[in-house]
């Protein structure tokens, strides 16, 4: 199984940017579909955007689309999450998670076997 690290947070004005990257210390990243989800306090995790195996498809939810960008290095064993036009609204804890190979639902927690700690991101206004 693959050991997840995600690195990258901080606190940032709204109108800003930040770049999260989630390593692999542990297995393989190229053979899993990846993505990233969030968690605001007081809210359930939710789906943020992911990205398949080669890195050649990403999708988004709506709340980020044409302000994140999620990538992947498969020879640096990292996918990336490049965060603009940051919001307050988008302050939460940030987790990668690996996809399960049958899965078919890229927005359901439950297609991911394999997740990070987090990263704390807080964008103030």
């Amino acid at each position: 199984q693959v050991l997840l690290v995600e690195s990258g947070g901080g606190l940032v004005q709204a109108g800003g940017s930040l770049r999260l990257s989630c390593a692999a210390s542990r297995g393989t990243l190229s053979t899993y579909g990846m993505a990233w989800f969030r968690q605001a306090p007081g809210k359930e995790r939710q789906y943020v955007a992911s990205i398949n195996r080669s890195g050649n498809s990403a999708y988004y939810a709506d709340s980020v689309k044409n302000r994140f960008i999620i990538s992947r290095n498969n020879a640096a064993n990292t996918v990336y999450l490049q965060m603009n036009s940051l919001k307050p609204e988008d302050t939460g804890v940030y987790y990668c998670a690996a996809r399960r190979p049958s899965a078919a639902i890229i927005e359901s927690e439950d297609s991911y076997s394999n997740w990070g700690q987090g990263t704390q991101v807080t964008v103030t206004s």
